[in-house]
């Protein structure tokens, strides 16, 4: 067959793209895309996102719907609503004023939470900022490791009431108390933390071409740390609902004005052999807060750790 005769459909021109040489095989990676594939594959977690989930709609509506006023003893008077145990009228009974626990418990979730997120957010911010330059400057860990030394030797718990007492007792001043010293926690462990990735070979090459000690913070360290981050978050909340709920207990943080969990309970204290749902409803809630939340955090943390994504 000579040239001529060759049809001309047989052979199609093939058009050469340098650009193609430069296409990665490799599948398309999206962090945030993983780190929530890797959370939603847990059931547990995902259970206890819901669970925590239908706690703080509860904490946050019902008081708005109800229009509740725990201050409110308009029962203190008729016997007959005392000490009612769970029913479908009062889903966990009435104490001994004839409030309904219902009521008084989801008012005093929202407090607690309150309190718990607006310290844990405090304590964070402070902690993270003051953390990261901590652990960047020299000249700063040197007088940053004498006041942490300082603080450290004395009980938190401690510092919380002596703080309560002088400030006396009210949401912001327990806020402050909470917040006041547990951000040099934050700060030293994210010290060591940017101790560990400040001296890798791309920071020490980001410092020798100019970029300032803010922008390599920003750029370079603070996206490792997001499993770190989001760990002291899910341990911090739960540890402030536990504070709260203590000082609650023996009287301090707190007005009677303000309802919250750990007055709750220590008001039921009294009547834990007479009146045992009074006591243990209000604690099972907190505990279920706090367990909700610390595995969903960890869930979080670990899902949100670039080394336990798989591409």
């Amino acid at each position: 067959m000579t040239e001529k005769n060759i049809p001309s459909d047989l052979f199609v021109p093939y058009k050469v793209d340098d650009s193609e040489s430069e296409k990665i095989a490799a599948p398309k990676y999206s962090y945030w895309g993983s780190v929530f594939k890797r959370f939603f594959s847990s059931k547990t977690a995902i259970i206890m996102l819901i669970v925590f989930s239908f706690v703080v709609v509860m904490s946050i509506v019902h008081p708005i719907i109800s229009g509740y006023n725990h201050m409110n003893i308009a029962n203190i008077n008729d016997k007959s609503k005392w000490f009612l145990r769970p029913s479908l009228a009062h889903p966990f009974g009435t104490d001994d004023v004839g409030r309904d626990l219902f009521s008084l418990v989801w008012s005093g979730a929202r407090t607690s939470l309150f309190i718990a997120f607006t310290a844990t957010v405090i304590e964070i911010v402070i902690g993270v900022i003051v953390g990261m330059f901590w652990g960047f400057s020299k000249k700063v860990d040197v007088v940053m490791i004498e006041v942490y030394n300082i603080i450290a030797n004395v009980p938190f718990t401690l510092i919380v009431m002596v703080l309560s007492f002088a400030l006396g007792a009210g949401v912001w001043q327990l806020i402050f108390a909470l917040s006041c010293t547990n951000w040099i926690f934050t700060a030293y462990f994210i010290r060591v933390q940017v101790m560990i990735i400040r001296d890798r070979e791309y920071n020490l090459a980001s410092k020798n071409l100019g970029s300032s000690t803010s922008k390599i913070i920003k750029n370079n360290i603070l996206p490792y740390l997001i499993s770190v981050l989001v760990t002291i978050i899910s341990r911090d909340v739960p540890s402030f609902i536990s504070y709260e709920v203590f000082l609650g207990y023996i009287g301090v943080g707190l007005t009677e004005e303000v309802a919250s969990l750990g007055r709750v309970v220590q008001q039921s204290s009294k009547f834990m052999q007479s009146a045992p749902y009074l006591f243990v409803i209000p604690v099972f809630v907190t505990a279920l807060i706090s367990v909700s939340l610390y595995i969903v955090g960890q869930t979080l943390a670990d899902a949100s750790d670039p080394r336990n994504h798989m591409i």
